[in-house]
């Protein structure tokens, strides 16, 4: 059975970073597409990174380019979110998602196993 387990999230002062990660367990990591959401109160989840089987490729919604950063050790079953100069903007609950489909996309339906989500609090 697959199980995503998150951990990395706290509270941090506006500027700072925080490490995310994304441990598997039950599968293979390497076979997934992993995506990297997150949802703040009263708004639409969105997919905020997202990382490619292999790990060559990576994308980024255009809010946190330049910020977050998303890699990938298959050989650990982890996924890891790198997130530097933080901003309010950015609090929500993170959660890692798992994809199987030929090619990774932002959308979160395509997406199939999730992770209970850990939470980010930044404070200005």
């Amino acid at each position: 059975q697959v199980q995503l387990t998150e951990s990395g999230g706290g509270v941090v002062q506006a500027g700072g970073s925080l490490q995310l990660s994304c441990k598997a367990s039950g599968i293979y990591l390497g076979n997934y597409h992993v995506g990297w959401f997150r949802q703040a109160p009263g708004k639409e989840r969105e997919c905020v990174a997202r990382i490619s089987r292999s790990g060559v490729a990576q994308y980024y919604a255009d809010a946190v380019k330049g910020r977050f950063t998303v890699s990938r050790q298959n050989t650990k079953n982890t996924v890891s979110l790198q997130m530097n100069n933080l901003g309010p903007e950015d609090t929500a609950v993170y959660s890692c998602a798992l994809s199987t489909m030929v090619g990774s996309s932002p959308d979160p339906a395509t997406y199939n196993s999730w992770g209970q989500g850990t939470q980010v609090t930044v404070s200005s």
